[in-house]
């Protein structure tokens, strides 16, 4: 794959079935050129194999396809290219969609009322005078913030105190009904106090100063469940909670297991039978706050409040949501395990079933009336596709990444396991370019660290093996998949067994591949990634180059200027001073010699710039050869969600990075 073959990364939706089990509707999204933007439409996607999948809207991006639960209407997120998502809907047998929201702050998620007349939405509320609530009042003549509180930003939205997510109903209009009519000319000198828009007006149910999340109805229509930290001393730990509101308005009441734990609740779903609330949580220890590797636990209990059971084993299943129901007291949810995302289905009174396991990333699924099931997933030769799962087996239903091997090769990745010095097993992958070799190698560093890497489509490691690189990246211990002992041995000791883990793998690789050039050896890495490759080429002077990107680099300043700062440090790193340093890699970079590119993003919040900036400054000073490239406009997520212009510019300069350092025959400096 190439930088200029970005636009043909498809991400595919989890899909949207249909209530009688004849078709599934996906987004089908990718980057854009041209508009400089993120572009998709939504698909159809008959589960009958003999008809084609084929393009239902035409928007600039529609997203989050959504049945009615009666199956007569598609709900779904337009956005143009310059504001945010609004609400729409359309009949499902196809016609004209319809606009149901005007959200300044614009939609962010929704689901549909069991009546299929209703939907509840989240939307943020800005104060008004901020975010261009008023005409001429622009960010930077906005009245100063007085702030006293910990959470008061967040990567990749900025301020978030004075716009909090709240939740909204809308009545859904009779699609069949005559179109409203704006006034115009005279009719509208008439009734010059009337604000006809066409759009339903929306009904605010939440007012509190939190996030409200993740919201569902009660299987009998008459509450909505959300998730929120509305606690007193909210602001001083991770903790959030369910909570459940009356459809028609009123105050939010605390739905509380009788065992509580200091926990953050992830995702809630009720029961279609009405009886169960399933959601998922994490423990956080004693303090609230102790979030380092904690697997998320599926849990069950009374839809009023009750005791919660336990339906998943806490150290070796990591669970995530949406949690679509599969029957009256089931739901679908996913596992991330070994390198890979499974399908589980599992039932209230904790039967557990794998559905779909193996070398696959499962996205999403939902379930039918009659059973049918359809599954969107990735894996080695494909970016996103949907298929349906019969008898235990996927039916391959689309193929959007065919246009993407057509015209590039993919190179798949080989599983490859290593054995560290002090015995322990390291899993990951070796993705090998064309030709005899032999080849120079990239040793690459996944972020987290509480993540993984896994064997599904990879555009970084596409686009190196292209350029005529070998890349190794592995898991080591602090990733997410192992269970939580494996993500917790890292807990006040960054750097120690996970730089291990990953030289281990690195030589073990170079060892049993002789198509491997161990004297041609680069490491590169993101966010935590940006951490571990900082700290090993201060222990390990063997790499011909570095790169270190939105890397946390000095965990002293990144309690005051990162969104996560006021605790992610402590509770990795150590609450004393003496701890922060001894695991910073600000403070050994006095013994780096590797030639080191610096990559950052000014609006980078949960790492930021000055983390880069610092660490740049240091090297130079040293003489150490050293860049610093810095996108402007861009976050954290630059390298999955960045603009498309600046997502191919890295990648151009990652190469001519490589070129100068670690020159390959197809990509080398020329001239």
């Amino acid at each position: 794959m190439k930088p200029e073959q970005l636009p043909l990364l498809n991400s595919v939706s989890a899909p949207a079935i249909h209530p009688d089990g004849t078709k599934a509707v996906v987004s089908v999204v990718r980057p854009d050129f041209d508009a400089d933007a993120y572009v998709g439409q939504l698909w159809n996607v008959p589960l009958d194999t003999n008809k084609r999948p084929r393009r239902i809207t035409r928007g600039f991006r529609d997203t989050s396809p959504a049945f009615s639960p009666d199956g007569l209407v598609l709900a779904f997120l337009r956005s143009d290219a310059e504001g945010k998502a609004q609400l729409f809907v359309v009949e499902s047998a196809g016609g004209e969609p319809q606009q149901i929201t005007d959200q300044h702050g614009g939609v962010n998620g929704f689901a549909w009322a069991p009546d299929s007349h209703r939907v509840v939405f989240t939307s943020r509320v800005a104060e008004p005078g901020r975010y261009g609530t008023v005409d001429g009042v622009t960010s930077g003549s906005e009245d100063a913030r007085l702030i006293a509180v910990n959470q008061y930003r967040m990567n990749g939205v900025g301020y978030v105190l004075d716009q909090r997510q709240q939740l909204f109903v809308v009545d859904v209009p009779e699609l069949g009904g005559e179109p409203v009519v704006i006034p115009r000319g005279r009719a509208a000198h008439e009734q010059p106090g009337a604000k006809v828009t066409g759009v339903p007006d929306a009904r605010q149910m939440t007012f509190g100063e939190s996030d409200h999340e993740a919201p569902c109805f009660s299987a009998d229509g008459r509450f909505v469940y959300f998730i929120a930290a509305l606690h007193d001393g909210h602001d001083d730990d991770l903790v959030t909670s369910v909570y459940r509101i009356d459809a028609t308005g009123g105050e939010p009441e605390l739905i509380k297991p009788h065992n509580p734990k200091l926990q953050t609740v992830t995702a809630v779903r009720a029961s279609t039978d009405g009886r169960s609330l399933f959601f998922t949580a994490q423990d956080l220890g004693d303090t609230g706050r102790d979030f380092v590797a904690r697997n998320s636990v599926l849990y069950s209990m009374p839809v009023a409040g009750g005791d919660a059971a336990a339906l998943t084993d806490v150290e070796h299943l990591d669970i995530s949501g949406p949690l679509e129901p599969s029957g009256p007291d089931s739901v679908l949810l996913l596992n991330t395990a070994l390198g890979s995302v499974e399908l589980l289905d599992v039932t209230a009174a904790g039967s557990l079933t794998p559905l779909v396991h193996g070398a696959r990333v499962v996205t999403g699924a939902t379930v039918a009336a009659n059973g049918e099931m359809a599954v969107s997933f990735l894996d080695a030769s494909t970016a996103g596709d949907v298929a349906s799962l019969e008898r235990g087996e996927l039916r391959l239903l689309t193929d959007f990444s065919a246009e993407l091997r057509n015209s590039s090769r993919v190179s798949e990745p080989l599983d490859f396991q290593a054995i560290a010095d002090d015995g322990y097993p390291v899993n990951g992958w070796l993705v090998l370019p064309d030709g005899p070799g032999p080849h120079p190698v990239l040793l690459s560093i996944h972020g987290g660290p509480f993540s993984q890497y896994t064997g599904a489509f990879f555009d970084e490691a596409q686009v190196y093996a292209a350029a005529g690189y070998a890349v190794v990246m592995c898991n080591p211990r602090g990733s997410s998949g192992y269970g939580q002992s494996h993500g917790r041995v890292i807990k006040e000791r960054m750097g120690t067994a996970d730089m291990q883990d990953v030289l281990a793998f690195l030589d073990a690789a170079l060892s049993a591949h002789a198509i491997l050039d161990a004297d041609s050896v680069g490491i590169m890495g993101g966010s935590y990634g940006g951490y571990l490759t900082a700290w090993t080429i201060a222990h390990d002077h063997r790499f011909k180059g570095a790169i270190v990107e939105r890397g946390f680099l000095d965990p002293v300043s990144f309690a005051g200027t990162s969104d996560i700062g006021w605790f992610f440090g402590g509770e990795y790193a150590g609450a004393t001073p003496g701890q922060l340093v001894a695991q910073s890699p600000l403070a050994v970079a006095d013994s780096v010699v590797t030639p080191t590119l610096v990559i950052h993003s000014e609006n980078d919040l949960r790492c930021p710039l000055e983390q880069g900036q610092r660490y740049y400054a240091l090297l130079k000073e040293r003489g150490i050869e050293t860049s610093l490239l810095v996108f402007p406009g861009e976050d954290h997520e630059l390298s999955r969600s960045g603009t498309p212009h600046h997502r191919k510019q890295r990648f151009e300069h990652i190469l001519a990075w490589w070129a100068r350092y670690l020159p390959t025959a197809s990509n080398r400096v020329t001239g």
